[in-house]
């Protein structure tokens, strides 16, 4: 199966699973709640963490969804790209329970600041089928959102008692630079001990002239984070700094060279 055909195929699973919609009262919260009885996809953890409208639902928002889980931005994004990169957006997907986009887009953003240039499709490719698609010990950290044979809903549960709906949460967002307050200390903290796990890691030269170099407070305020990124998930700035420090380190470990 092409993998647009294949992603066609999961939108429409999607839109199956938002179908089986049924409304119910819940005294509790005084209000209706919809309830979900999905064969494909976890529904209730799509709408908290995607946001996603349940009262105007369409195949078009189902293909929207999918192609954020396989790595683009929309469904149109996905048409447009190469061969490579649909192929390995197909890998992204089937392997959800191994790395989610966002720890791929850390981690071979890291492979290109480390190694000095940008990767085309083709090897971004190659790196993903070689430790990802090919390699079993990974386990993501986020969340896998489609159903195993184990997880979905049998017909015998179907007219069970409805869940309560879980109330939306609220990912933390940073909105506004500089960051202030404790959001502040907890980068600076973080910052100071990646800081040592990398200068551990690379061993340079001159490991006590680069320590007088590294300022966590400037690289936090002026370099990790930029006024166009906002706003950004508290997290996923966060783990930027695993992320992309190493690079900053070496550049003060070759001037201490110089």
């Amino acid at each position: 199966m092409e993998t647009i055909e294949y992603f066609k195929l999961q939108s429409k699973n999607l839109y199956k699973d938002f179908k089986t919609q049924k409304s119910y009262f819940d005294a509790d919260y005084g209000r209706e709640f919809y309830q979900y009885t999905p064969k494909y996809f976890d529904i209730d953890a799509l709408i908290l963490d995607f946001d996603i409208d349940e009262d105007n639902f369409t195949l078009m928002k189902a293909q929207h969804y999918v192609a954020n889980l396989a790595g683009f931005t929309k469904w149109t994004e996905m048409l447009d790209a190469s061969s490579s990169a649909l192929k390995l957006s197909e890998l992204l997907f089937r392997n959800m329970h191994k790395i989610s986009v966002i720890e791929w887009d850390i981690y071979i953003s890291a492979q290109q600041r480390e190694n000095g240039f940008a990767f085309d499709d083709d090897l971004k490719l190659d790196i993903f089928e070689t430790v990802f698609d090919k390699v079993d010990d990974h386990e993501s950290g986020g969340h896998d959102y489609r159903l195993t044979q184990s997880e979905k809903v049998s017909d015998e549960n179907q007219n069970s008692k409805p869940k309560k709906k879980k109330m939306k949460k609220t990912p933390m967002q940073i909105s506004a630079l500089p960051l202030v307050g404790e959001y502040r200390l907890e980068f600076i903290r973080t910052a100071n001990v990646v800081f040592e796990k990398v200068l551990i890691r690379i061993e340079p030269k001159n490991p006590e002239l680069v320590r007088k170099l590294w300022d966590a407070e400037n690289y936090i305020d002026e370099i990790l984070l930029k006024p166009e990124m906002l706003p950004i998930d508290h997290d996923y700035a966060l783990s930027l700094i695993d992320a992309f420090l190493v690079h900053h380190v070496i550049e003060l470990a070759v001037e201490t060279d110089d």
